[in-house]
């Protein structure tokens, strides 16, 4: 199994929406969660996973995004300087890399669980 392959991340994607789905139409807190805390009902405000994800995926893309307007101005002779356009290039290249380790890393997870004996 190729844990780059991009099939493979939608079929992991898929299998985490459709537990999240099981687990959200499931759900029954006991009088002990209540007690704990657990039995609360959700809080509206807060971001589901997918959510989360999109949205570090989409400051990444931002961030070259923004890079690559800094550069093409720069290019064009627009009064841009340099050290922006560096700070810029920096800033999407760390970005990415970030996030390309962080997937490695729930892949990797991932990996580490389909191989667990149950």
């Amino acid at each position: 199994m190729n844990p780059t392959n991009i099939g493979n991340i939608e079929a992991v994607l898929g299998q985490i929406r459709n537990y999240q789905a099981e687990i959200e139409a499931g759900y029954k807190p006991s009088a002990d969660a209540a007690n704990i805390g657990l039995g609360t009902k959700p809080d509206p405000n807060r971001i589901s996973f997918p959510e989360a994800v999109k949205g570090a995926v989409q400051a990444v893309n931002g961030a070259a995004m923004n890079s690559k307007v800094l550069r093409t101005a720069y290019e064009h002779g627009e009064d841009v300087p340099l050290t922006d356009v560096v700070i810029g290039m920096q800033k999407s290249s760390l970005a990415f890399e970030a996030t390309l380790q962080i997937r490695n890393k729930v892949l990797k997870a991932y990996e580490d669980i389909l191989h667990m004996p149950v």
